[in-house]
Parts: structure tokens; sequence; C-alpha cells
């Protein structure tokens, strides 16, 4: 059989969407905020579905101190699409790690 006489299309890999849940979806914001702001990620607080994909917290140290107590910390909100495409990124809240209570359970 022909390819030019077949009705059909034949999906390659590149055709296929993968859609992240919730623990890839937050691996996925990491990565996104190690590669934009260039330092390493303490972790992800939150990772919450959004109409269209994911937004997900991630904290990390931004200026390290001695002692860690002074060591100063940002939380980013960084909202992907279903797929981790980044659509944006912001910082959403910095301070030192003893004062890192701020009143969320």
């Amino acid at each position: 059989m022909s390819a030019e006489g077949s009705d059909t299309e034949e999906l390659d890999e590149t055709d296929v969407v993968e859609v992240l849940d919730a623990a890839s979806a937050g691996e996925a914001g990491m990565r996104h905020i190690a590669e934009l702001t260039k330092k390493e990620p303490e972790g992800v607080t939150s990772v919450v579905p959004a109409d269209d994909g994911w937004r997900v917290d991630v904290e990390l140290v931004e200026d390290r101190r001695i002692p860690s107590s002074g060591d100063m910390l940002a939380l980013y909100r960084v909202e992907m699409d279903m797929e981790g495409t980044l659509l944006s990124y912001r910082r959403i809240r910095r301070y030192r790690r003893s004062n890192a209570d701020f009143g969320e359970a």
C-alpha cells in the first residue's frame, strides 16, 4: 500500500501530548525556576490545578549566610499549561529563613 493513496494519518511520537499529573507538575515547576534564576530550589510548597494547567509555588535560597538561619529565601509562583510549558513566573515573597512562618498551614 502506498502512502499516496492512504486516507489515514500515522501518528508520530511528536504528535503525542503528555498531560502532567501533580507530582510531575511540581518537578517541572522546580526545573523552570532553577533554569530561570540559576539558583537551586529548596522544594515545592504547593501544586494547584489551574483553569488551563498548573500553579506551582517553589521556595529557593536567594542569598546564603552564616549561620544558615540568616539565609534569604524566596517563594516563586510558576504557571504552566497542562503539558508543563512555562506560561509565567514571579517572586511572590522574600524573607529571612528565621522568619519563614507567615501564617499559612
